[in-house]
């Protein structure tokens, strides 16, 4: 991972680097069963060439050197974890399964369960899959979430579909951000327990399941104090306020906590590659969740405006003290797990993780430009949902995805139907 203070500058290869914060607690806490990927869905209207493709994506990882990195061998002493940076990568990152008639959800399997090792360089994997239907390519990336982020990896891939077309993918000029405010003093109480997602239909298999869908971005008044962004909170919010009602268990009468991951790094070429945004939980209480939908939308753009505006660590202070290479990391990281488990009452109800606007064109030339992407985060237990969204074209690309030990398949399309409902009463009610 690379902090928010580390600089994009060209790292020799050879050199090691101690796990940042963000990475080694995620290494501590690594399960077989539910595997930390991120997994990034790019539908192409055109087709690519696997030579030009594997030779564009090689030069792209050379050009942001920070991904081409292994975890290092360490004594059972070792204080750290340690990146080791490569010059070329240990295994071939790109590859081309077959087509066929499941050629897109096979693949989308292998994103949710099968990880890219740690122990070799990069810790990504591109897939090019035909779509069954147009034979255009559809770009799966699957990225070992203890490494990098989506943002970081969707950056080396804008690099890709540049030196594949020849043409320029950089992100347009930021928009203007607006002065920061004091935090509100009506926020609901960091200490009390939120509520949990209500189990549902549990499937009898571990690991994660997923659903991806396209509705148009919601509209909003011109001059609005709340963004899209507050839209979409609104709507993850009332949905498992829902959800929960509808499955009556009192325990999820209890404030809601979003978390809600804020990026503040830049997207052209010097963007720092790893873990690099902050998270930050945007809570309601069981009250305020019932307030007209305008009152809730100038709540919500009042609570995230001054969380973002906060300057904090990436996972707060307690994870920098656990952090803290006091003692051998395999005794640290059992301490760790343990802590994790204790706390896990208190953790987060869901994670929106909305990635907005996709920043690049992400244009391969002959071989055509992204039409739709998704990504999807982790969806372990205790929240065991997320919500990822993203946009393009104007429309939204929604990504749910749960753990398959609360909620199963038939579950998904519910939360579905009910965001949908949520998102499009945020334009309809709007003042």
């Amino acid at each position: 991972m690379t902090t928010l203070d580390d600089h994009p500058t060209p790292t020799p290869s050879g050199k090691r680097l101690p796990f940042p914060t963000v990475d080694e607690i995620a290494r501590h806490c690594l399960q077989d069963d539910e595997p930390e990927t991120v997994h990034i869905e790019v539908h192409l209207t055109g087709q690519l060439t696997p030579d030009r493709l594997t030779a564009a994506f090689d030069e792209a990882l050379r050009r942001h050197p920070r991904i081409l990195m292994r975890e290092a061998r360490r004594t059972w002493y070792a204080r750290r974890y340690v990146w080791e940076l490569t010059d070329t990568p240990d295994v071939p990152p790109v590859s081309f399964p077959g087509p066929g008639p499941d050629a897109l959800k096979q693949a989308r399997t292998r994103s949710l369960t099968q990880a890219p090792p740690l122990t070799a360089s990069p810790p990504v994997r591109l897939e090019a899959v035909p779509h069954p239907d147009t034979g255009n390519t559809v770009l799966f990336l699957t990225i070992n979430h203890t490494a990098l982020d989506g943002p970081a990896c969707l950056r080396v891939l804008a690099t890709a579909a540049g030196l594949y077309g020849g043409r320029d993918n950089g992100p347009p000029p930021p928009p203007a951000t607006a002065p920061p405010r004091p935090a509100p003093p009506d926020l609901p109480s960091s200490w009390a327990r939120p509520a949990r997602v209500a189990p549902g239909t549990p499937e009898p298999r571990p690991g994660n399941g997923l659903l991806v869908c396209d509705l148009p971005v919601p509209r909003r008044p011109k001059g609005a104090s709340y963004t899209v962004n507050d839209q979409l909170m609104v709507a993850t919010a009332r949905t498992i306020a829902d959800w929960n009602a509808e499955h009556g268990d009192l325990r999820t009468r209890r404030p809601l906590r979003i978390t809600m991951p804020v990026d503040d790094r830049p997207r052209d070429a010097s963007m720092p590659i790893g873990n690099g945004t902050r998270l930050v939980e945007v809570a309601f209480t069981t009250a305020e969740l019932r307030r007209p939908v305008p009152a809730l939308l100038r709540l919500t753009a009042t609570r995230t405006t001054a969380l973002k505006s906060l300057v904090r660590p990436q996972l707060g202070h307690g994870a920098a003290l656990l952090t803290t290479p006091y003692a051998p990391v395999a005794w640290r990281a059992a301490a760790t797990r343990a802590l994790r488990t204790a706390a896990a009452p208190w953790t987060s109800t869901t994670l929106l993780s909305n990635i907005g606007r996709i920043p690049y064109p992400l244009d391969f030339g002959d071989g055509g430009r992204a039409r739709a992407v998704w990504f999807s985060a982790p969806a372990r237990m205790p929240r065991g949902l997320t919500v990822t969204t993203a946009s393009t074209a104007g429309r939204l690309h929604l990504a749910l995805r749960w753990s398959r030990t609360l909620l199963g398949h038939g579950d998904g399309a519910h939360l579905r139907d009910l965001f949908e409902h949520h998102l499009h009463a945020t334009q309809e009610e709007a003042p």
